[in-house]
């Protein structure tokens, strides 16, 4: 094996980690994704998966057709384990995002074309970042760090480096760990909060026993 081919190779083992304990997390009802973001990624990371064939992306490429397959694994499992709080501007992202995928068709420059799909991909983790701020419980951090590195190590692996093949996961790099970093916020912000509630009805009843 190349080291190209090692980088990819280590790459999809922490994929597929990632989504084993994403999935497991899923089933047991501790984690409930929203189903639109996955839908987009879905879609997007096909769209990606069709450039770096076309580019020559080499094992690179390999990379992003395990996460394909595995973003609409965990659309299945969002229709019965999933978020079931959709409001409308999760439909409006979705639509958005979707109606943009004609654009990216239409787009003959390789370069507008990947940063149409960066910006597509993008924001499908608005639905999620809207459910992570209400419910941040319900996502598990960990699984984005491996994905971000699991995209960093695709980076190494790719064979040809045009803007098309290495932007898209280097966007997918800094997303995902800008996605880990928010939920270890929103759980901080939320137990500070619950701990001050906790110690103003503690000093509520004491108040009330002298």
């Amino acid at each position: 094996m190349t080291i190209k081919e090692i980088y990819a190779a280590i790459a999809i083992l922490l994929m597929l980690f990632s989504r084993g304990i994403y999935f497991t997390s899923i089933l047991k009802g501790r984690t409930k994704p929203h189903a639109f973001s996955w839908l987009i990624w879905g879609v997007i990371s096909s769209i990606g998966f069709a450039a770096q064939i076309a580019e020559h992306a080499g094992a690179a490429s390999w990379v992003r057709g395990v996460g394909c397959i595995t973003c609409f694994v965990v659309v299945g499992l969002c229709w019965f384990k999933g978020e079931r709080d959709i409001r409308r501007v999760d439909w409006i992202t979705l639509a958005v995002s979707l109606a943009a995928i004609p654009l990216w068709i239409l787009t003959e420059t390789p370069m507008w074309s990947v940063i149409l799909v960066c910006l597509i991909d993008t924001s499908g983790y608005l639905p999620t970042v809207r459910k992570v701020f209400h419910k941040p419980k319900e996502e598990t951090p960990y699984g984005y760090i491996l994905s971000s590195l699991g995209a960093f190590l695709s980076v190494l692996a790719i064979d040809n480096y045009t803007i098309s093949t290495w932007l898209y996961p280097a966007v997918l790099t800094a997303s995902n760990v800008l996605m880990a970093g928010f939920i270890f916020v929103r759980r901080h912000q939320l137990h500070l909060r619950a701990k001050k509630n906790e110690l103003l009805k503690a000093s509520e009843e004491a108040s009330l026993h002298i």
